[in-house]
């Protein structure tokens, strides 16, 4: 049988306003596609999106959304999250919204471990506003702030959350939407802050201003830089550099998540309890 998308989708808005050939399409595709395998009511469902092209994504979707302004989804979310912490959260931001100007926001969130599902689509330029230098925008490739070639050092999305704390950290490109599907599954199911570093192709602002004319130019580069986990750890130092690993990079089910600690609080000071000990916030180092 086949799926029915338009049960999930907001047929008014369509077609979408994303360039041809944009990965937003298989991204979006693949989260429904992952929420329907997870079971969750639409009701059950809160997407909060940002600005850019990644920011249109909660426009289309036939859930509970809030579209943001830039760099503030997880404020927002987190909000959502504690209000209502039956409910299933979930962030959708592009690499300049989740590690620029909301990147204290997205460090933080990972420290808490709040059962949020964060969704990093990572095309390496901000797209909408055509072709500023993002955090994780290749050094030497044009853009309209660094013509001669940029110069930053490539920010690592997946690294920083890794070391912010957070409980689940795994990376997909949009090449292969079936692998994409199981990792969202895997990370809705986990408790616990889930942060997914999705790499997509701005073909139009970054691709073809940097010799790659075609979408499937650009998607044959990210195709070149990433190999899965198992593979990547067998490579030598010196030919990890400038690849990146895909699949669950970090799951860690011992730390408790930032929603039931503070449950705890409210309980203890509801007399449901008679204090909070420190054993209750144990982390594991």
């Amino acid at each position: 049988m086949a799926f029915n998308y338009d049960k999930y989708l907001r047929l008014e808005k369509m077609p979408t306003l994303w360039c041809w050939g944009c990965g937003d399409g298989v991204i979006l595709k693949a989260t429904i596609r992952a929420i329907e395998k997870m079971g969750w009511a639409q009701d059950d469902v809160c997407v909060v999106s940002g600005i850019g092209c990644s920011g249109r994504f909660s426009s289309y979707v036939d859930f509970n959304t809030i579209h943001t302004t830039h760099g503030r989804t997880v404020a927002y979310a987190t909000g959502v999250k504690l209000a209502n912490p039956e409910k299933n959260v979930i962030c959708v931001a592009g690499d300049g919204d989740a590690l620029a100007i909301g990147g204290n926001h997205t460090i933080h969130a990972c420290r808490r471990n709040i059962d949020i599902n964060f969704i990093m689509i990572n095309n390496f330029i901000y797209g909408l506003t055509n072709s500023q230098t993002s955090p994780t925008t290749p050094q030497g490739m044009w853009t309209v702030t660094q013509k001669a070639g940029n110069i930053d050092p490539t920010f690592d999305g997946a690294e920083l959350a890794i070391a912010s704390g957070a409980s689940f950290v795994g990376r997909e490109s949009m090449l292969d939407p079936k692998k994409l599907e199981r990792l969202l599954i895997k990370g809705f199911e986990h408790r616990g802050f889930s942060f997914f570093d999705i790499m997509s192709n701005c073909h139009i602002n970054l691709g073809r201003k940097n010799k790659m004319v075609s979408a499937m130019d650009n998607l044959n580069w990210i195709d070149k830089i990433t190999t899965p986990l198992a593979k990547y750890e067998k490579l030598s130092p010196e030919e990890q550099l400038n690849m990146f690993p895909t699949g669950v990079l970090k799951q860690d089910t011992v730390v408790r998540e930032y929603c039931d600690m503070y449950q705890d609080i409210k309980d203890a000071h509801q007399g449901k309890r008679a204090k909070i000990t420190q054993d209750d916030f144990e982390k594991k180092i």
